[in-house]
């Protein structure tokens, strides 16, 4: 795919989560491509696409049986209810492109020689295993709360640790939170109740107040941190996580004294 963009002249890369992944030898999910190409373009050179995102710069290809969102580089105008950016425009820089994304570890971009362009120097992050926002964390999180539930969500995931001034601003604006749809903050929470790194996860979301701009939680911040304790070590299903959470939580509702479950 890179090629075909590539031969007729314009610029393509690999980008984001399928980046990352490569460097921590982890399997890779979604492989995203970002390119100079405008959606009409990248139309144009392919057979079979599907206008999944036209207004924001995304197509998705379809090649080999396979699926493939490519996005043009782009820039956001402001954002709207602290989700979702007013307006894009499509720009021909790639470091500019990757200056909007929200963690140093996924602004790294690929070419199809596999050479990396790191302007943010995310590789050094995830050599020394830390979640650090592309630029000033406030604008990042304001710009998008949900980024503070993905931060806490990779912390789950691949252990890492959180850089103190990233680790500032999530606590100074969790109440951005309450500006998120439910669906969207229990997607991300599902996905830190099955990571590796859970226990630790778990605590940083109690200590940061993000619990309290999640349905459920906010008057059981105990609880959340007696299933950190309870399932240290241990590999549970989501389904088996959330029972467990409405096992504590009704203990706590019942005043209880708590017990330690196997």
């Amino acid at each position: 795919i890179l090629e075909k963009i590539e031969k007729a002249g314009f610029e393509a890369y690999f980008v984001g989560g399928s980046v990352r992944d490569l460097l921590m030898n982890k399997p890779i999910d979604d492989v995203d491509i970002a390119t100079s190409a405008t959606p009409e373009e990248i139309k144009n050179i392919f057979d079979k696409t599907v206008d999944v995102g036209i207004e924001h710069g995304t197509i998705l290809v379809l090649y080999g049986g396979e699926s493939y969102e490519i996005t043009t580089f782009r820039t956001e105008g402001n954002y709207v209810d602290y989700r979702r950016p007013e307006s894009v425009s499509f720009v021909k820089s790639l470091e500019e492109d990757l200056s909007r994304r929200d963690f140093t570890m996924n602004a790294i971009a690929m070419t199809k020689e596999g050479n990396f362009i790191d302007p943010f120097h995310g590789m050094e992050d995830i050599k020394n295993k830390i979640i650090r926002s592309v630029g000033n964390p406030e604008n990042r999180f304001s710009e998008d709360a949900l980024r503070m539930l993905r931060a806490v969500r990779f912390v789950s995931q691949l252990g890492f640790e959180m850089e103190a001034e990233t680790n500032k601003a999530l606590a100074k604006l969790a109440h951005l939170l309450e500006h998120i749809a439910v669906e969207r903050k229990l997607i991300e929470f599902g996905k830190l109740l099955i990571g590796e790194y859970k226990t630790k996860a778990l605590q940083l979301f109690v200590d940061s107040g993000l619990y309290r701009y999640v349905p459920l939680f906010i008057n059981f911040s105990d609880s959340l941190k007696n299933i950190a304790k309870l399932t240290d070590g241990h590999i549970l299903t989501e389904n088996e996580m959330w029972a467990l959470i409405m096992i504590l939580i009704e203990q706590d509702q019942e005043s209880k004294p708590f017990r330690a479950w196997k």
